[in-house]
């Protein structure tokens, strides 16, 4: 299991195809437009103080761990209180939860970041408040009540068709939307669950406090930007333009504040649905891309992922040029990775070669680089990081007994660091790659005009000074191809390769990049 296996016929002619002897490129950070970002759930990524519970000391004790990874931003799932482990449900939004450490922890961590060109990207869950936020504590009392326009509120009688009946989506598979407060008074509109009751933004006193939060959040604790999560569902599905218009309106309040402010949305349908959210949320989680890259590896399809990607890339430049895609490969919704690969770590290594090589902002969930495991329910897909062998491990979480990633399914990460061939140095090493050839970053992506075999994923990548072309074998069996002429200067190579004559022959889930 080869991270970069390559004949010696090859590297005699990568070195023979340069005419002169090319200086190493420099590391650029392309976030956010195409730079690398760090998903971390807190609660599972370290623990600094014992208590089994991971924390923003923990994640700060790490910084420098990202950085040896290559991201330059880190997204934090949901860090304000909440009653559930998840924290979707908010109590506070001005606050920390405690378990995670107090506002002061939460803004060192934010100097020690900057200090390392690190960006900071939190959750900010304004879809729906918890139950228990103070806001809804207050509607509840009577439709008289000062806070009761800042939740969707209807009488029995007038949803009685609807109370049991619901749409199953992408992003949730409950079958209530309306919801008994519990005290015989009207019932409220809850998309996800009763827990989690759905703001009314035809309330401009709740766009007001939600323009707040933000403003508090940006000015004066400093964060680099939001994750909108649901934000589909700001308003119901049959009013789409109201969507987009809000959105449109928080990000023109949001850049008043700070104008190279990071927005990244969550818009889980098809294309067609997704872009017209791009004037309001300029970046987008591609969750087309994660779908349609684990179909061609596991029917060896070798060109359905770059067709689809450059399909939805032209799309999306129609509506607006200067869209952030956000690819993922895996999040803390979708089972792990490696489970999705069927535990093959060649298919794992080059699926995110794929991710590495392709367009967009990629986005990394913890754990993928060290090969986590995870399947439903999701608290299974957000277990400890495993720092080291356990007995050595003060810093593993112990909040949740984990199911997949143990010591005996995984290898901890100090291991990994010693073992050239290991996923964090394979990880380490495309992130570098991506970092230090602008074609990979920030280039345009290419189909080729020549017919290859139906197994083999095949994309030129072309910026102003640079040209890769990018070769993945996704079969079992070994696969001879010819890159376009002139393309012979390798640069990067996964698994089994070597050239014979004018051909290369790549091994199972092999992968070759390389330049003129």
């Amino acid at each position: 299991m080869k991270t970069s296996k390559i004949s010696s016929v090859l590297i005699g002619l990568a070195l023979l195809s340069s005419c002169s002897e090319k200086p190493t490129p420099p590391v650029v950070n392309y976030w956010p437009q195409a730079g690398v970002t760090y998903e971390i759930f807190v609660q599972s990524f370290h623990d600094s103080d014992g208590d089994g519970i991971g924390d923003l000391n923990g994640v700060t004790e790490k910084l420098d761990y990202v950085k040896e990874l290559g991201a330059n931003a880190i997204w934090f799932m949901p860090i304000m209180p909440s009653p559930s482990y998840h924290k979707y449900d908010v109590t506070d939004y001005k606050a920390i939860h405690p378990d995670y450490g107090t506002m002061e922890d939460f803004k060192n961590l934010l100097v020690e970041a900057h200090k390392r060109d690190i960006r900071i990207v939190i959750d900010l869950i304004i879809n729906h408040s918890g139950s228990g936020h103070p806001w809804f504590e207050e509607a509840r009392k009577g439709r008289d009540n000062p806070y009761r326009e800042y939740y969707v509120w209807a009488q029995k009688d007038t949803i009685a068709e609807f109370i049991n009946k619901k749409v199953i989506t992408l992003d949730s598979d409950n079958i209530r939307q309306w919801h008994e407060p519990g005290n015989g008074d009207d019932f409220y509109y809850g998309f996800f669950i009763g827990g989690m009751p759905d703001l009314n933004y035809d309330s401009q006193k709740l766009r007001e406090e939600i323009y707040e939060i933000g403003r508090f959040w940006l000015e004066e604790v400093g964060v680099d930007g939001f994750r909108l999560d649901a934000a589909k569902h700001i308003f119901p599905d049959d009013r789409p333009l109201d969507n987009h218009a809000f959105w449109k309106e928080f990000r023109a309040k949001m850049e008043a504040i700070k104008p190279d402010v990071y927005l990244v949305g969550e818009v889980y349908d098809k294309k067609e649905i997704v872009a017209p959210y791009l004037t309001g949320l300029p970046a987008l989680f591609n969750f087309d891309f994660h779908y349609t890259l684990l179909e061609a590896l596991n029917t060896e399809n070798g060109m359905l992922l770059p067709t689809k990607q450059k399909e939805i890339l032209d799309f999306y430049q129609g509506i607006t040029p200067n869209f952030i895609d956000a690819t993922i490969s895996s999040n803390h919704d979708q089972p792990r990775l490696l489970n999705e690969l069927g535990s093959d770590p060649q298919r794992y290594k080059q699926a995110s070669a794929i991710l590495m090589t392709m367009p967009g902002a990629p986005y990394i969930y913890y754990g993928e680089e060290i090969g986590m495991l995870g399947l439903k329910p999701d608290e299974n897909i957000r277990e400890p990081f495993l720092w080291d062998e356990k007995e050595k491990d003060t810093g593993r979480t112990s909040w949740i007994e984990p199911v997949y990633t143990t010591d005996a399914t995984v290898t901890p990460l100090a291991a990994q660091k010693n073992d050239p061939e290991s996923y964090f140095n394979h990880y380490k090493n495309l992130i570098s790659l991506r970092n230090t050839n602008p074609a990979l970053a920030i280039g345009t992506l290419e189909l080729p005009e020549e017919e290859f075999p139906s197994e083999i994923m095949a994309y030129a990548r072309k910026s102003d000074n640079q040209e890769i072309f990018v070769i993945h074998n996704l079969g079992k069996k070994e696969v001879s191809v010819a890159a376009p002429e002139g393309f012979n200067q390798l640069v990067f190579s996964l698994g089994k390769v070597e050239q014979v004559g004018d051909k290369f022959k790549l091994g199972k889930n092999s992968s070759l990049l390389v330049t003129k």
